[in-house]
């Protein structure tokens, strides 16, 4: 995996611009929401919904034997910008805590709504896996 930084760019904080692979086995992760993978909700706080959502996708990448490491691409959608940027120091902290220092591809789109009702954002993730 390399990340690709074109000269003279500013460096991004908490993502890269673009991700380069060769070879490996490519996982596509499905959009992942804040209840667990039983289907409980126990989380309502943006906060802990991301922390839910993104452990989710690290629980199906591990299915492929993956970790997080070869996520190369991240795609979050929110349904309010504002309650997202009010959460970003518990968003930081457990994406620090799950992701450590990988930062892929990342886009935060915000949203006019989620089919699940209680859900606050969704993420889904590429990753790659070396051979």
């Amino acid at each position: 995996m390399r990340v690709l930084q074109p000269p003279g760019w500013a460096r991004p904080r908490g993502y890269s611009n673009g991700i380069a692979v060769r070879g490996g086995t490519a996982v596509y992760i499905a959009g992942q929401i804040g209840s667990t993978g039983e289907g409980r909700w126990e989380e309502t706080t943006f906060g802990g919904q991301f922390r839910q959502a993104l452990r989710n996708v690290l629980e199906v990448l591990a299915q492929a034997g993956g970790g997080p490491e070869h996520i190369v691409r991240l795609t979050w959608y929110v349904l309010d910008r504002n309650e997202y940027l009010g959460a970003l120091k518990e968003v930081g902290a457990a994406y620090r805590e799950l992701m450590g220092r990988n930062y892929p591809a990342m886009t935060v789109v915000q949203v006019g709504g989620l089919v699940e009702a209680e859900a606050r954002l969704e993420i889904e993730a590429t990753a790659v896996i070396p051979d």
